[in-house]
């Protein structure tokens, strides 16, 4: 929810939806079916079937890591997300020493091709298509 208050008023501003860990995606390709902790879509991203948002319609992805999250959503979720055409992936990581959130974009034969990681509490980047600063304070605070 930390991050869907922090992107708000862009989803105001822009006409966004965003999802808070309540839609699936399913990746184009394989239609794997995965729910990411953060989804942020244009209200006319297309569908598989009557739930599932594919990936390749999607602004952003993003996965909070925790202790029991740690291999899927640092390893395993990035190249499918990228391979799915998502054109963003956050990573907000409160277990990192320090913690850490990165923005993963440029998405090339199923990679992320530019990677910022920051230390949690500074301003990030976030590319086009989102095109925003993230004050990442948000998720350091009590």
């Amino acid at each position: 929810m930390l991050i869907y208050r922090a992107l708000l008023p862009l989803l105001v501003q822009r006409g966004w939806d965003g999802f808070a860990g309540n839609v699936d995606v399913c990746i184009d390709g394989p239609q794997t079916p995965v729910e990411p902790d953060f989804v942020l879509a244009p209200p006319d991203c297309r569908r598989w079937a009557d739930r599932e948002l594919l990936s390749s319609g999607l602004l952003m992805v993003a996965e909070v890591i925790s202790p029991s999250s740690v291999e899927d959503d640092r390893v395993k979720k990035p190249p499918m997300y990228a391979a799915g055409g998502v054109p963003v992936m956050l990573l907000v990581d409160p277990i990192a020493v320090p913690p850490t959130v990165t923005v993963l974009s440029d998405a090339k034969e199923g990679e992320y091709q530019t990677i910022t990681r920051i230390a949690m509490g500074s301003t990030v980047h976030i590319p086009d298509p989102i095109g925003f600063d993230l004050d990442t304070a948000v998720f350091s605070e009590p």
